[in-house]
């Protein structure tokens, strides 16, 4: 490895569908066609418009370096793996004499939802990781940039809180999201399961175990689409009563049904639904949280089969579910298994229904 004081020496990283290499004069134009789209520049604090000129500046000063070093912000292209279009940049600043770095990355708004971003920063994190003295990498980014959430949290960055009143934007003062990965978290992150598992199961909660089940969480931008366990088996043990629904606290509107999901005998998430009662005479599906170890395995699908199968079971014609909606909600997921929007709104969450076959 270089000594941290060094420019690292960078040439071209490829990955199957893409091309990591120097920044050339020739990037200016597309640079600037990125830089000026407002969804791409909606979260960014780049002067508007970017121009031309300073496109080809900036494109001619980052092609006469070698690398990236010390307290510099250093960037590379990304493009197709023919080398033919240009489909956007990732940015990289060492520092801590070369053992902690800092990157972003931008992508120009037609190939966005393609997983280029997370595809090219995997790449570049694995490279820092392997070829440098770098043992930290961060990323902070706008709570609303829920993209952009999603592209550091499937290379694994681990979350690690809000920075108050750290981002201006318009004149208007933010917070950021802090993000951070290691080599351990990295490894962490691509030795997790990724096959589908052989069992899945919904398992009463026991005292026993149930702390592994209460440090199951989802990835910080799923946060607001669903409640931490923790808040859920609260819920569960002491039911929320509200005036109207029952006679007084001792007959909650709800019957809480909690289980916890395991595949392959292992925790992975929690489901909870109502079960039907006098005042609540259709079963609804009220939580559903996996892992963010473990998402991406079929699991959820599985978990509604079988929250479909009791419903039946408890004579249920129908189930019901609800979402908040927005980039990364699990409406796809509910619509694609059959639950139909009903119209109706509740507490800003769309609610919708699973009419199920006798």
């Amino acid at each position: 490895m270089p000594e941290p004081s060094e420019p690292i020496a960078f040439e071209t990283l490829r990955t199957k569908r893409l091309l990591l290499r120097p920044f050339r004069v020739s990037d200016a134009q597309p640079l600037t066609e990125r830089r000026n789209d407002p969804s791409v520049a909606e979260y960014q604090d780049w002067p508007m418009p970017f121009t031309l000129a300073a496109a080809e500046q900036m494109s001619r000063s980052l092609a006469e370096l070698a690398g990236p070093s010390n307290g510099e912000w250093w960037a590379l292209s990304i493009a197709d793996a023919a080398d033919t279009v240009v489909l956007g940049d990732l940015a990289l600043k060492l520092e801590a004499s070369g053992h902690a770095a800092t990157v972003g990355y931008t992508f120009a708004r037609e190939h966005w939802g393609n997983g280029y971003a997370g595809e090219s920063l995997g790449a570049l994190v694995d490279w820092l990781f392997a070829e440098t003295s770098v043992v930290r990498i961060a990323a902070t980014l706008h709570p609303e940039n829920l993209r952009s959430a999603r592209v550091v949290e499937r290379c694994g960055f681990d979350f690690e809180g809000r920075i108050r009143n750290t981002w201006w934007g318009d004149d208007t003062l933010v917070d950021d999201w802090s993000y951070a990965l290691t080599p351990e978290l990295r490894s962490a992150w691509l030795d997790r399961p990724t096959a589908p598992p052989e069992t899945v199961e919904l398992v009463e909660p026991h005292p026993v175990g149930l702390r592994h089940v209460i440090e199951l969480q989802t990835h910080q931008s799923q946060d607001h689409f669903v409640a931490p366990i923790a808040a859920s088996l609260s819920q569960a043990a002491v039911p929320p009563f509200e005036e109207g629904f029952g006679d007084s606290p001792d007959d909650p509107r709800v019957k809480p049904w909690p289980r916890v999901i395991q595949a392959d005998g292992q925790p992975v998430g929690f489901v909870m639904m109502e079960e039907p009662t006098e005042h609540n005479p259709e079963p609804y599906l009220w939580r559903l949280t996996v892992d963010r170890f473990h998402q991406g395995r079929g699991i959820g699908w599985r978990v509604l089969e079988q929250v479909a199968a009791q419903a039946r079971a408890w004579g249920g014609e129908s189930l019901l579910v609800s979402w908040v909606p927005g980039h990364g909600s699990p409406a796809g997921m509910y619509e694609r298994f059959g639950f139909v929007p009903t119209g109706e709104v509740d507490d800003d969450e769309i609610v919708a229904r699973l009419e199920l076959a006798p």
